[in-house]
This record gives C-alpha cells, sequence and structure tokens, in this order.
C-alpha cells in the first residue's frame, strides 16, 4: 500500500437485518481524496447469496442504519452538505428518505421500539447562544464557560457541560411529515446507549447520577418510561456499565461493565464483563463472564432467548460469544465464529448471524455464519486490490527475559532482503493489535520496511493479570517485553538489525519517547501525540485527572520516574514528534515541551503539528492530513534508514 492507498480502503458499520434474515444492511465509509471528506452509503445485500451487494442510497454521508422489526422501515442518520447528522426514515419497498429530526447538534443512532411505531435516540443539548444557534454570534463571542467539575470536556467531542447527551423519542406511526421528537431526560448529567424492553413499555440507558460522579467512571443502568417520568436506578454505582440490553422475558437488564474494585478510577487494565441485574430486585449486578479472562469489545449483546451474544478480544482476534444467562451456567462461554480475524459488528434475526469481519489480507466484509461456517457475501476489499496488494501477517511468539511469552506480528515487504525494520508500538495502553488489515503496517512495508508490532503486557486480550503487570512500572516492563518482541524478529535473515527504527502513538509515542532515552539501538524515531510528562498531563489532559494515578501511581516521584520528559537529555536518536493542535487526550504542550528540551541542545529533532485535528488524527482525520502524515513518517525513516 501507498499512502494514498487509504481512499481504496472500505470500512463498515454495524449491520442490521430483516426480521425474515434475508436482507441484511450496511454503511459503507470511504476516505474521498479529491473532496478531502469522509463518504458513506448504505447497501443492501441479499443474506442467501442470490444476489450481488447493491448501493440503497446515494447521499455522500449515511450511516447507523437500522431496520424496524415489521421489516417495513429503514431508519438511519444522514448528513447534508456538512450539515450534523438527523435521523431519517425510508420505505424498504421503495420511495424517498423523509427526516425525523432538525436538531441542532444532531441526532444519535436510532433504536427501533418493538412495535416499530417509534424510535428513541440520544442527542446532545446545546445551551442558548452557544455552538451556532445564533448566526449572529461566532464561537468567539460566545458566554464563558464556568467549570465546577473534572468531567467537562472530551477529545473529539468538545466541551460537555454545555451541551447534555439526552433521550429522545419520536413517533411515526401517524406517517407525519415531519414529526417532532420529544424529550424525555433533562438536567446535568448525560445519557447513552439507550434500548427497548420487548413489550416496548420501558426503555434502559446509561448514567452518572451518583453524588460522587465527576471523581470515576462509574455508570448505572437506568429505566424509563416511554413518557419519560420518574427513572429508576437499577445498578448500585459500584461499576462502569455501558449497552444495556434487556432479556428476552424483560425481566432484567444485562450491561458490558467493568468493576473498578480496587477502589481506583478504573481507566487501565479492568476486564470488561457481561453483567445482568434483575429489575424486580436492583442492586449489584451479577458477573456473566470470567472476570480474568474474558475480556468485551465495545458491541452491543444481542440476546436469544436463554443466551447472549457479545464480542471478545482473544490474543489479536476479535470473536463472537454465546454467554448463557442462567444462574449456574455462569462463565460457560461457546464460540461461535473465531480464528486469526476480527468481527467487529453483527446482527441476528430468524436463527440468522450476519456479522463484519476483518483479517490480515481482508478489510471489512460481511459474511453469514451457516452451519458453523462463514460465507461471505461481499468483496469490498476488491477495490483496494485493484490498486495494492495486502501483506501477510507472520505470528510472532518471543520470550521476555523472566521467560514471559510475547505475542506479536511481522509485515514484511516483498523481496528477499534484509529490510529496515520498525518497531510499532500500539496506544491504549489496555489495548492490542490483531488479525486485521492494518493501515499502518501495509503502508510501511509497502514503502520497503519490515514492521515489528505485538501486544506486551499491559495490552488487552490475554486475561487481566496480562494487562496489570505494568500498572505503576510502566517504562520499564513494557520495555523489556518490545525489545524481547523485537530482537525475535531481527533472528530472521530478512529483517535487518543495523537499520531499525521505532514508532508509536498516544501510549506507544510514550513508549516510544523512553525507548529512545534509553537505548541507542535505533537509528531514527517517530513520536506521536504522546504523552511524555505525567505531571503537566494531569491537568491538561481530558482523562488526567484519573488516568495517570491510576496507570503510574499516585505519587509525584513515580510520575518523575516514569515520565519520559525526565530522560530527554539521554535521547542521542533524531526524532520526529508528530501532534494535533486540538489534541485534548494528550494536549499539544506534551509534544511542545519534549521538542523544547531536544531543541535546546541541537538534538536531531522536528516537530510536525497538524491543524484542526484531535488525537484520532491516525484513524479519522482528515484525508489529506492522513496521507500528509503517512509520507512524513516515510520520509523521516528513509532519511535515516537507507
Amino acid at each position: 500500500m501507498k499512502p494514498t492507498d487509504i481512499a481504496h480502503l472500505i470500512t463498515l458499520g454495524r449491520p442490521t437485518l430483516s426480521p425474515d434474515g434475508r436482507t441484511a444492511v450496511v454503511a459503507a465509509q470511504r476516505a474521498d481524496l479529491a473532496e478531502d471528506e469522509y463518504r458513506s452509503q448504505l447497501w443492501t445485500i441479499a443474506v442467501d447469496g442470490s444476489s450481488a451487494p447493491r448501493r440503497l442510497t446515494h447521499a455522500t454521508n449515511d450511516s447507523a442504519p437500522r431496520l424496524s422489526p415489521d421489516g417495513t422501515l429503514l431508519a438511519f442518520l444522514r448528513a447534508e452538505s456538512g450539515a450534523k447528522p438527523q435521523l431519517h426514515v425510508m420505505a424498504t419497498d421503495g420511495g424517498d428518505p423523509r427526516p425525523l429530526t432538525d436538531l441542532p447538534l444532531g441526532a444519535g443512532s436510532p433504536v427501533w421500539a418493538p412495535d416499530s411505531r417509534s424510535i428513541a435516540f440520544v442527542a446532545r443539548v446545546p445551551e442558548a447562544r452557544r455552538y451556532g444557534q445564533d448566526e449572529k454570534i461566532t464561537p468567539e463571542e460566545e458566554p464563558p464557560r464556568r467549570i465546577t467539575g473534572l468531567q467537562y470536556r472530551l477529545d473529539g467531542v468538545g466541551f460537555l457541560t454545555d451541551r447534555r447527551q439526552h433521550i429522545y423519542v419520536v413517533d411515526i406511526e401517524d406517517r407525519d411529515p415531519a414529526p417532532q421528537p420529544r424529550q424525555l431526560t433533562d438536567g446535568d448529567t448525560d445519557e447513552t446507549d439507550v434500548s427497548w424492553s420487548p413489550d416496548g413499555s420501558r426503555l434502559a440507558f446509561v448514567s452518572a447520577r451518583h453524588p460522587r460522579r465527576e471523581h470515576d467512571l462509574i455508570r448505572d443502568v437506568f429505566i424509563i418510561g416511554p413518557d419519560g417520568a420518574d427513572p429508576i436506578q437499577l445498578t448500585d454505582s459500584s461499576l462502569m456499565l455501558a449497552s444495556p440490553t434487556f432479556t428476552a422475558d424483560g425481566a432484567a437488564v444485562l450491561a458490558r461493565g467493568e468493576d473498578p474494585a480496587t477502589g481506583n478510577n478504573g481507566w487501565v487494565a479492568h476486564n470488561t464483563g457481561l453483567w445482568t441485574v434483575s429489575i424486580d430486585d436492583p442492586g449489584r449486578p451479577r458477573r456473566l463472564t470470567d472476570e480474568q479472562s474474558v475480556h468485551l469489545s465495545e458491541a452491543q449483546p444481542v440476546v436469544i432467548g436463554a443466551r447472549a451474544l457479545v464480542l471478545a478480544e482473544n490474543r489479536g482476534a476479535v470473536e463472537l460469544l454465546s454467554i448463557p444467562l442462567g444462574e449456574s451456567d455462569s462463565g460457560d462461554a461457546v464460540i461461535v465464529a473465531g480464528g486469526r480475524q476480527q468481527i467487529t459488528g453483527f446482527d441476528v434475526a430468524a436463527d440468522t448471524i450476519v456479522v463484519i469481519l476483518t483479517d490480515d489480507l481482508t478489510g471489512a466484509e460481511v459474511a453469514v455464519l451457516r452451519d458453523g461456517k462463514q460465507q461471505r457475501l461481499t468483496d469490498f476489499t476488491a477495490r483496494l486490490r485493484e490498486h495494492a496488494r495486502p501483506l501477510p501477517i507472520t505470528e510472532i511468539t518471543a520470550a521476555a527475559p523472566d521467560g514471559y511469552p510475547v505475542h506479536g506480528f511481522l509485515v514484511q515487504p516483498e523481496g528477499a532482503g534484509p529490510h529496515p525494520t520498525l518497531l510499532m508500538i500500539h496506544g491504549g495502553p489496555f489495548a492490542a493489535y490483531g488479525w486485521t488489515l492494518f493501515d499502518e503496517a501495509q503502508v510501511y512495508a509497502g514503502a520497503g520496511y519490515a514492521v515489528v508490532y505485538g501486544n506486551p503486557r499491559g495490552s488487552s486480550g490475554y486475561g487481566q493479570a496480562h494487562g496489570e503487570y505494568i500498572v505503576h512500572d510502566v517504562g520499564e516492563r513494557s520495555a523489556s517485553d518490545l525489545f524481547a518482541l523485537l530482537d525475535a524478529a531481527l533472528d530472521r535473515v530478512e529483517l535487518d538489525s543495523s537499520r531499525v527504527g521505532v514508532l508509536g502513538g498516544s501510549h506507544g509515542g510514550y513508549m516510544t519517547t523512553w525507548l529512545v532515552g534509553h537505548s541507542d539501538r535505533f537509528r531514527a524515531a517517530v513520536s506521536e501525540r504522546a504523552l511524555n510528562a505525567i505531571d503537566s498531563f494531569e491537568g491538561a489532559s481530558d482523562i488526567g485527572w484519573g488516568f495517570g494515578d491510576d496507570l503510574y501511581g499516585p505519587d509525584p516521584e513515580q510520575h518523575r520516574r516514569q515520565s519520559p520528559l525526565t530522560y530527554a537529555d539521554a535521547i542521542n536518536t533524531p526524532v520526529l514528534i508528530i501532534h494535533s493542535e486540538q489534541d485534548w487526550r494528550c494536549p499539544l504542550e506534551q509534544a511542545q515541551r519534549l521538542y523544547v528540551a531536544l531543541r535546546k541542545r541541537d538534538a536531531p529533532v522536528e516537530m510536525l503539528l497538524f491543524p484542526g485535528e484531535g488525537h484520532e488524527l491516525s484513524r479519522s482525520g482528515l484525508p489529506s492530513h492522513r496521507v500528509i502524515r503517512f509520507e512524513a513518517i516515510v520520509e523521516w525513516f528513509d532519511r535515516y534508514l537507507r
């Protein structure tokens, strides 16, 4: 792949199935380099494979499709001409979409009521005189914000306290051409993840309403009637919950969640499990998955009778699991679909399961599960293959100095080598690389570099103890595993151990700066959107108020010892620092402090700053910025490793 080939990568959203299980609809997104924006349309797919996938909509930005339970309507989000996404609905047998909302900050993904007569969603409600509601008031002329809590802004979103997120319901049974959504919740809290009970009499949602909500990440499950009266709290403010889903009989609610049992804020190394709480017996939910081994991804659970389908990480894969809901079956998970791939979304109807999957040679595709086998229904990757040939992943396992097995991956360029080599480090740190067509590895391998990357201790998907290992000793413990993985890869004759670079973003940027401050074995480095100084991160980052103490420890001496900036005077490796000007996760000052420390002593360093971008530049920034970033990284390593 070349940097511009990101225009040929298709990403797919969560699929939706018709009630008879015969038709799936999915949103397909791509980067449009000519217009420097992303385009997304809806596609309809015959699940029996009897016909080719067909584009259903032709607007520039359609997403989040959901078919109604009776199969007659399709709800989705449409953003027109740069405007905020609004809820639309169209008949499945043809016709033009009609808008259901016209909200100042847009609407969230639709959730159908069981009778197909109403749709629930969440939306941000702005204060008066803000966010373009009055065309005479520019952002610079808005009134000042009075901040009283710790959780007042979020990277990629902005300020929160002046645009809280609340639940809406819009009724469409009367076919009113301009229905009026009704707001069910209000106040100085955010509500998320709304879902309907099987009989349509209640909705479940997640919110933080406990007294010390600004000091932790606890989120509770609530239920409310469609009239919005008197929300009832089901859970006991002891867990970090999300994605509530009613059981088939409506007697209980399931939720994904984490247990910060150690008393910390729960930022790092907590496996996400599946929990259940009875509506008639509110309190602490019961965990249905093994705490030590099962870590769920962000997909919404789907209930099928007495079991729930969920997605879970496992050694770089993401599997579809079936979890029993009974008291006596806890922990008895069954793998429905696994292997060397990642499933990123799924839906179920009429005993049919469709999934979105990817592997090392395949971008996102739709598949149906039949008789324990997968049948792919799409070939969106064909667009990429017309311009580039994806390179396969080779699995690596190394032994750390204490004998612990470190799991990772290698993507090699074509040709015999020996190839210059890059060690690439993921963010998080409780995250993971895996079995997917990864644009980062493909672009660098396409430029002639062997790319080594993996999941040292601290990563997710390898068990709770694996994730917790680096807590309060992040740099040194992570470094030992990373060097073990790199050395195992460099034992191959195809890799050139004399020409090695290192790069990473966020926590990967932290570790990049750490490694070059403790070793001279790298000939060049790219540190991107990094945390370099824990002391200033605490007050400047949107998550700094809790994340730093949880991961690095609460003692200022721990912060100093584990900050890569502390060792800046020992950095001799040429470093390219990449950062976004509107990054609120690892704020710009983190890059500036490192740059100044190196530049003052004339160390080889450059800084590349992207305007208008936040922490997610490499994944969802402007297409032109993503291409420029790739080109700059390749040029930097070409300068020092060729």
